[in-house]
């Protein structure tokens, strides 16, 4: 897709896409408090705006999870497109963890609100383990959460810090936690860009991670953990060198380390 026609055609569709079904999520929530009425709202405009990209997406790895139980699904977060990824590849209704300014954005806020996603505010101990509880009994009920635990898109494509505190959600539940990654995003519409890059993506679904014995002291453990699943998957798929790996020679003219 040509600069030109990423901000001709596709930049303005989006806006069409999310203000019309922006508003028919707001309307529907007047019917359906449960949320699930604007999931399928969120479904569609995701699909729109992935048709709309011209890109085909590959998934491996979600048959080895029992979907008909309540997960914790960790996800890389790399692009704006992610989002839309999550939603038209994930078969069934979830619930999102969200920075709290996100909910403050017109159309894209109220939609959150309406449709019971979690605010986080992370400015406010007291509001973010309010949130938190309310996610863990969310998920408790039933109800598949999705996270994001580095806490925003990652500037470089790499996998960046995760935050812990997302996993007291599952601590508290004693589910299990998914890791997931996205491949593909970064390249096709990375931070503060409008153009996209047209290619193939994939979302790669990992084996589920125990949070039993786990207590809350635990939480930074844990993201540990779940963060070099989420690393290992998605360096051993993604076209960006892995960090975490040291050269194995020096630079012609300089000695080795040691």
């Amino acid at each position: 897709m040509s600069s030109l026609r990423s901000y001709l055609i596709f930049d303005p569709l989006v806006f069409v896409y999310t203000g019309i079904l922006g508003s028919l999520s707001l309307v529907s929530s007047l019917f359906d408090p449960s949320g699930r009425l604007q999931h399928g709202f969120a479904r569609l405009w995701s699909w729109l705006i992935l048709k709309s990209c011209m890109t085909r997406i590959t998934v491996s790895g979600l048959d080895h999870v029992d979907i008909t139980k309540p997960h914790l699904y960790a996800f890389n977060h790399i692009s704006a497109l992610d989002i839309p990824v999550v939603y038209t590849q994930l078969p069934f209704q979830f619930r999102i963890i969200a920075k709290e300014e996100l909910f403050h954005y017109p159309f894209l806020g109220w939609h959150l609100r309406r449709s019971r996603q979690i605010p986080v505010d992370s400015t406010s101990a007291t509001s973010s383990m309010r949130s938190l509880n309310r996610a863990a009994e969310t998920l408790r009920g039933g109800m598949p959460m999705v996270i994001f635990p580095e806490g925003g898109r990652s500037r470089n494509g790499q996998v960046q810090p995760f935050l812990p505190g997302g996993f007291y959600v599952a601590i508290k539940t004693q589910l299990e936690i998914i890791p997931v990654v996205l491949v593909g995003t970064f390249e096709m519409l990375p931070v503060n860009s409008f153009h996209v890059r047209p290619r193939p993506l994939k979302m790669i679904v990992g084996e589920p991670i125990s949070t039993v014995g786990y207590t809350t002291r635990d939480m930074k453990k844990l993201a540990a953990v779940v963060q070099k699943a989420v690393e290992d998957l998605y360096y051993r798929h993604a076209e960006i060198p892995d960090p975490r790996e040291a050269p194995t020679t020096a630079p012609v003219g300089q000695p080795e380390a040691g």
